[in-house]
């Protein structure tokens, strides 16, 4: 396997954690990608390459997958004019017309059920919110796979979790059919390295680390790091945020108000066909 060197190594973990959890080895060079991951809301006009959106999908499609039911889909969205409507649902973020390829994640339930019919087969756990949350946590295992694997291949990626802001409107333009719901979406297109975005850090890992027991108080000594590394960050990156760390992500959390639209998320996933029992 090959490894990066110590000094790249230190370099990824200044700008994961503005300074390092510790003296770490030289990580191999598939960590040291991982490390590397900053979100892209910037891309060139290159299509992607004869085979790449495949590689991709191989790679989803080796994640983990709960009892083998594999309850993803995934849509691949090239249509300028879907992705400029698509683009008005999650917020009007340009990123989403503008990047060549935008993927919608779903969790997909209605495949286990057509199934059921075609057998005349019983598909009554369907109706659980249980399957509903195995679905999801599909998606994403799958998503996170293709996104390393982009990566790998010289793309940039972002997440757009706006996509959950007006659900049925995506089901609709999407085509999807009862028990299918849009999990989160994903630009895909190679970087303008004229605007990349910097290294976004993260807590400490004595926030989320935890050794044998939960400890309910690991947060406090590594949230005020924290704040002081991430006011860095935003003067460099010239943000505004809403206050400090802690107080700016607080505010994302106030209540239904914060939430773009997702508070009536429940009315949403029954009005797609997912009772939530």
């Amino acid at each position: 396997m090959i490894r990066s060197s110590s000094t790249d190594s230190a370099q990824l973990l200044k700008a994961r954690y503005g300074g390092g959890p510790g003296a770490l080895d030289a990580v191999n060079e598939i960590v040291a990608s991982m490390m590397n991951h900053r979100s892209v809301r910037a891309y060139t006009d290159q299509p992607l390459s004869a085979g790449t959106l495949e590689q991709m999908m191989a790679a989803a499609q080796s994640a983990s997958t709960s009892s083998n039911l594999q309850t993803w889909s995934v849509v691949a969205v090239t249509d300028p004019a879907s992705k400029e409507r698509l683009s008005q649902y999650v917020g009007h973020q340009a990123w989403v017309k503008n990047c060549p390829v935008f993927l919608v994640w779903l969790a997909d339930l209605a495949r286990l059920e057509a199934l059921g019919q075609s057998r005349r087969m019983p598909t009554e756990s369907l109706n659980y919110i249980e399957m509903l949350l195995m679905a999801t946590i599909d998606s994403a295992l799958a998503a996170q796979n293709a996104a390393i694997a982009a990566e790998s291949l010289g793309l940039g990626i972002v997440y757009i979790g706006g996509i959950r802001n007006q659900p049925e409107e995506v089901a609709k333009e999407l085509g999807l059919p009862p028990r299918v719901f849009a999990t989160f979406g994903m630009c895909v297109g190679y970087p303008d390295l004229a605007k990349m975005s910097a290294i976004r850090p993260r807590l400490g890992q004595s926030a989320i680390l935890h050794r044998e027991k939960y400890d309910p108080t690991a947060y406090e000594a590594a949230t005020s790091a924290y704040n002081r590394v991430m006011d860095g960050f935003y003067t460099a990156q010239s943000m505004k945020p809403q206050g400090q760390w802690d107080v700016h992500s607080l505010k994302r959390v106030s209540g239904p108000e914060a939430m773009t639209g997702r508070d009536r998320l429940t009315t949403a996933l029954k009005n797609l066909g997912f009772p939530l029992k």
